[in-house]
């Protein structure tokens, strides 16, 4: 397989882990550049979606829940 063919195999749990890690770490540091830093609140909820306990559809939900109402 070379560089720019995607492997078909499921990720495993320590991967998608990773990609959650790295998608919050890319959106706090956008929210950073914007000089913005996510509440407590926010970041329990985006605990949760980095260790598996949220879907992706759970976590946006649960973060506009608390920016909205909280």
């Amino acid at each position: 397989m070379n560089a720019n063919q995607k492997s078909h195999q499921p990720a495993t749990k320590d991967q998608a882990r990773a990609a959650r890690q790295r998608a919050i770490d890319f959106a706090r540091a956008s929210v950073g550049l914007e000089g913005f830093t996510l509440s407590p609140e926010v970041e329990a909820i985006n605990r949760s979606f980095i260790a598996g306990k949220l879907t992706g559809e759970e976590h946006i939900a649960a973060i506009r829940a608390a920016v909205l109402h909280g």
